[in-house]
């Protein structure tokens, strides 16, 4: 998956966090879809830095 796919303001927060980038980018198709289906339900900017932040510590 490119990081232009990416949801806006999903992209810019894993630009933010180049560990849990590399998290993202490392996980399988499958992960990666679950993860943007829960930044897809994100309903504010702290929820997205907290959806990010949690995959650098996953």
């Amino acid at each position: 998956m490119e990081i232009s796919e990416l949801p806006m303001g999903f992209g810019m927060a894993l630009a933010q966090h180049p560990d849990a980038m590399a998290r993202f980018t490392a996980m399988s198709e499958t992960e990666q879809q679950a993860i943007l289906q829960q930044a897809h339900s994100v309903q504010s900017k702290r929820e997205m830095q907290t959806l990010v932040a949690n995959l650098s510590v996953s």
